[in-house]
C-alpha cells in the first residue's frame, strides 16, 4: 500500500480546517488537508446570508464569499488539499488511512487535526422515513448548492438559526414555507432571522411538535399538535398541514468518529451538541499531537470554528518547532477573540460549555 509523509495532517476542508491549514503553512510547516468532498470549503459555500459580529469576523461577508477567501488563501500559501478521499481509520505509527476512488494509501503524519464537522441530528415521529423527510442541512445543500427544490410545501421542525435560515432561503429558492414549528416555548434563533420569515407570512408556531407525516410513497401531509410543559401533545389542538417536505432542523453533533478511534477522552456537553473529545487552550486533546477544531470541538458557529482552526494549526507548527513570538501573539490573539465571539446572551452557553471542557481537561491532566 502507497504510504505518503506529511507533518501536519487535516481532516476535513471546512472553515476550521482550512484555517488551521492556512496558519500552519505560513509558519513553514507541510501541510496536507483530506476531505471526503469533491470540493473544499465545507458548510460555507451553502451560506448565502451575511455573517454577524465584528469586522474582525467577516460580519457583512456572505458564507460562500468567505469560503472563496479561504480557498484563495490556502492556495496561494501551497496547501495540499486531497479531495474526494475518504479517511476510514486512525492506526498506530500516526497513520491515516485513506481511499481515494480505487486506491487505498496511507498517510503517516507527526500531528494531526481533526475538523471533521458535524451531522445533523434526527427526529423520530411515526412516519419519518418517507422521502420528504430530512435534515434542514440536507435541503439547503440540495437548494444552493445543487439547485434543487426539494419540496413545494414545507414544515421546518425547528427554530435554531438553521431552521430560520433554511427556511428563509426556501422561500427564496420558490418553496411556499407552510409554518416553523418549535417545542420550546421561545424561539431557539436570532431574532433578525425570525424577524424575515415573519415578514414573508410564515407562521413560527412554539410549544408545537409534530406527531406524524403521512404518505404512501413520499410525504403527503403532515400533523402537528400543541405541547404543554412536560413536551406532551394537548389532546384537541392537532392540524394536519397539506406539505410535500418536512425539514428538521433539531441540532447537531459533533463528527467525533476518529477521536473516539484513537482514544481520545470526552466529556458530556449538552450545550455543545453532546460528547466532545476533551482539549486544553491549544486545542491539543488527551492524545498528545491530535488537535481539534470546529464543530468536533463543541457545536458553535462558523467564526468560531475558524478561529479555533487558526489555535490548533498555530500550535500544531509551533510544537513541531517552527514556534516564534510571532505564532505565540496570534494564538492569543485567537483567544482573545474566541472569548469575544462568545460575549452576549447566544454565547453564554457556548462559553460555559467551554469552560467545563477546560475544568475537566485540568481535572485530566492532575490525574495523568
Amino acid at each position: 500500500m502507497l504510504t505518503r509523509t506529511t507533518e501536519i495532517a487535516i481532516v476535513g476542508a471546512g472553515a476550521a480546517g482550512l484555517t488551521a491549514a492556512i496558519e500552519a503553512r505560513k509558519t513553514g510547516a507541510q501541510v496536507v488537508v483530506v476531505d471526503e468532498n469533491r470540493s473544499p470549503g465545507g458548510q460555507l459555500f451553502k451560506q448565502l446570508h451575511k455573517f454577524f459580529g465584528s469586522k474582525v469576523h467577516r460580519a457583512g461577508v456572505r458564507g460562500f464569499d468567505i469560503g472563496e477567501q479561504l480557498l484563495e488563501e490556502s492556495e496561494g500559501c501551497d496547501v495540499e488539499v486531497l479531495l474526494d478521499t475518504v479517511c476510514w481509520g486512525l492506526f498506530e505509527g500516526d497513520h491515516l488511512a485513506l481511499k481515494c476512488g480505487d486506491r487505498s494509501e496511507l498517510l503517516h503524519y507527526q500531528k494531526l487535526i481533526l475538523a471533521t464537522g458535524a451531522s445533523e441530528n434526527p427526529l423520530s415521529f411515526p412516519g419519518w422515513t418517507l422521502p420528504g423527510v430530512m435534515g434542514a442541512g440536507a435541503a439547503q445543500t440540495l437548494v444552493n448548492v445543487h439547485r434543487v427544490l426539494p419540496g413545494r410545501r414545507v414544515l421546518m421542525v425547528g427554530s435554531g438559526n438553521v431552521g430560520l435560515i433554511v427556511s428563509y432561503q426556501l422561500l427564496q429558492a420558490g418553496a411556499d414555507v407552510v409554518a416553523v414549528i418549535e417545542g420550546l416555548p421561545r424561539i431557539g434563533g436570532y431574532g433578525v432571522h425570525a424577524a424575515k420569515i415573519r415578514r414573508a407570512g410564515v407562521p413560527i408556531l412554539t410549544s408545537h411538535t409534530i406527531l406524524r407525516a403521512d404518505g404512501v410513497d413520499c410525504v403527503m401531509s403532515a400533523t402537528i399538535a400543541r405541547v404543554d410543559e412536560n413536551w406532551q401533545p394537548i389532546s384537541g389542538t392537532e392540524r394536519a398541514l397539506d406539505v410535500d417536505l418536512v425539514c428538521l432542523a433539531v441540532g447537531l453533533s459533533p463528527m467525533s468518529e476518529l477521536a473516539w478511534m484513537v482514544g481520545c477522552q470526552f466529556v458530556y456537553v449538552p450545550s455543545l451538541g453532546g460528547h466532545v473529545p476533551l482539549h486544553g487552550e491549544d486545542m491539543e486533546t488527551t492524545v498528545p499531537g491530535i488537535y481539534v477544531a470546529g464543530d468536533v470541538a463543541g457545536i458553535e458557529e462558523a467564526s468560531t470554528a475558524m478561529e479555533e482552526g487558526r489555535l490548533a494549526g498555530l500550535a500544531a507548527a509551533e510544537a513541531l518547532g517552527y514556534g516564534s513570538e510571532e505564532t505565540r501573539q496570534r494564538k492569543d490573539e485567537a483567544r482573545r477573540a474566541l472569548d469575544q465571539l462568545r460575549l452576549g446572551p447566544f454565547g453564554e452557553g457556548r462559553w460555559q460549555g467551554k469552560a467545563h471542557i477546560a475544568e475537566a481537561y485540568g481535572e485530566w491532566l492532575r490525574q495523568v
